[in-house]
């Protein structure tokens, strides 16, 4: 699985306004790039029938894990890492937040045959059985139950404090753990255990990963050295890059509207304190 996660690393993105010398695309693990935007899509076309939303997620998911190994694979490595690290007779329900979650819990939920909710960034859920045969969107009471959340990726958990724990918490219940395909290792572990929930992951994304990629000639010499500056001091390094290359964010305030706006917040905001 790390051979095939490696190869979906891209170099060189932007978000909440400060740049990374690489982007990664977790849920490219789908199968492939194509297969993930079309899922993407889908739900964006559907998000505003709630209560049906998660079937037909189910249906997609279900689908592609029986046809694709690559996506098999990962799913298979997930349950089982839950198995080993996770008293699973404790889990109650799984949880998995809009949008990319939902590629990664859906089916988590139903090889554990556990109860699924569909998180919504509006503090909406829907929850679900096991095999998404029914489907509630009105307020359950969920007191005291114990929740497993599965994320695509954790960063500094930003999500996780605006909306999923806030949501569970409105249904009675408490996310005791998560389970990320990817965490980026910037802080989000700490803010999670910080709210007594255990946190793991099948990739961290660390100095070890990047040799691998250099390895697989998938990065060159020179991108592994910004990689390992950007670990030890992520803000000087990418200051150093923008001081030398200012087309970068030139071409970025010229990009794409998210491109766009992501760019504008580093500007607006001076975020490198740069003149």
């Amino acid at each position: 699985m790390l051979l095939d996660f490696v190869k979906k690393i891209n170099l060189f993105g932007i978000l909440h306004g400060k740049i990374g010398p690489y982007f990664i695309n977790t849920h490219f693990v789908y199968g492939d790039e194509k297969s993930a935007v079309q899922l993407l899509e889908f739900i964006n076309q559907n998000l505003s029938d709630k209560q049906t939303l998660p079937k037909k997620i189910f249906d997609k998911v279900l689908k592609q894990y029986n046809e694709n190994k690559i996506y098999k694979d990962v799913i298979d490595t997930m349950k089982n890492y839950i198995e080993e690290n996770i008293d699973v007779t404790k889990i109650d329900y799984i949880s998995g937040g809009e949008r990319r979650d939902w590629f990664f819990s859906n089916m988590i939920a139903y090889l554990l045959k556990k109860p699924h909710i569909s998180i919504f960034k509006d503090l909406n859920t829907v929850v679900s059985d096991y095999n998404f045969e029914n489907s509630i969107t009105s307020k359950t009471d969920l007191e005291g139950k114990n929740v497993l959340h599965i994320a695509d990726l954790i960063t500094v958990a930003s999500s996780y404090m605006r909306a999923w724990i806030p949501a569970i918490q409105n249904l009675g219940a408490s996310i005791k753990w998560s389970c990320s395909v990817v965490d980026r290792m910037q802080g989000g572990k700490d803010k999670l255990k910080a709210n007594n929930i255990e946190s793991f992951s099948l990739v961290n994304v660390d100095e070890g990963l990047f040799k691998k990629a250099l390895e697989l000639k998938i990065i060159n010499e020179n991108q592994f050295n910004m990689l390992k500056d950007f670990f030890k001091n992520p803000d000087e390094t990418m200051k150093n890059f923008l001081i030398a290359h200012p087309e970068f964010l030139e071409n970025a305030l010229n990009s794409d509207e998210k491109t766009r706006s992501r760019a504008k917040l580093l500007v607006d905001g001076n975020l490198y304190g740069l003149d």
